[in-house]
């Protein structure tokens, strides 16, 4: 089964300019990142995605479910930007509260709790007071909170800001780990981050896919000369640019 938006259209005021007019994708398989300018309608593609808003015309899907039903967010999962620590609560204890208010028993959410925190590879930090992690390991909490409930997609909004390079690297090999099990749709202002490790990079531009496809494909657009490293950056400039000028 896909996450699919079928013409889908959203604005933030009825007198307002759309920020997705008409818009359909599907999300394919595997690790994928969401890249576009502020204002390219990331964050809004993302919160329908996860059913916090309705589009005002079209639908969200997973397979035959549709994103107003609770069978939906059973497969369909976020974690946002800032997870916080749940005051006096232990990660194993704050992962198994999420997994209870997702209708869980206490049971299975305690259990499922260690089995998702080993997954991010957490396990010895179990009965370490969440309050005490640093930023990094918080994320990876936020994770395995998205994850107690054994969701299908999972979906990301700026996963590493603030992460420093160690962290980065270690978020990236769990994402790596996570896909070939959930399918990963990742939104980052950060080019470089993970473009070049993504099974596929899709490219949103004035609420509309400027670009779509496997990673191979988005780096054809890299043009000859382009420094060591940051082949990433230099294509997703390209295809602004060439959208831009058209």
């Amino acid at each position: 089964m896909s996450l699919t938006f079928q013409d889908c259209t959203y604005r933030y005021g009825r007198k307002l300019r759309p920020v997705l007019d008409d818009f359909s994708y599907r999300l394919p398989g595997g690790l994928t990142i969401l890249l576009g300018p502020n204002g390219a309608g990331k964050s809004t593609l993302l919160k329908l995605a996860a059913s916090v808003d309705q589009p005002q015309s079209g639908r969200v899907d997973y397979g035959r479910h549709s994103s107003r039903s609770r069978a939906y967010r059973r497969h369909v999962s976020w974690m946002p930007q800032n997870v916080p620590a749940m005051a006096g609560l232990t990660a194993r204890e704050q992962v198994a509260y999420v997994g209870w208010l997702k209708g869980m028993n206490r049971t299975e959410a305690w259990d499922r709790a260690l089995e998702t925190l080993t997954l991010v590879n957490l396990r010895e930090h179990a009965d370490t007071k969440a309050s005490t992690l640093s930023g990094g390991q918080l994320r990876r909490v936020g994770v395995a909170s998205a994850l107690v409930h054994e969701c299908r997609v999972l979906l990301l909004d700026e996963p590493t800001a603030g992460m420093d390079p160690r962290q980065r690297r270690v978020f990236r090999d769990l994402l790596r780990g996570l896909s070939g099990d959930v399918d990963v749709l990742m939104s980052t202002h950060d080019v470089a981050d993970l473009a070049e490790e993504a099974d596929h990079v899709t490219v949103l531009y004035g609420g509309k896919v400027l670009q779509t496809g496997s990673t191979e494909a988005f780096l054809a657009h890299t043009p000859l000369g382009a420094a060591p490293g940051r082949a990433a950056e230099a294509a997703y400039t390209a295809l602004l640019t060439g959208y831009e000028t058209e």
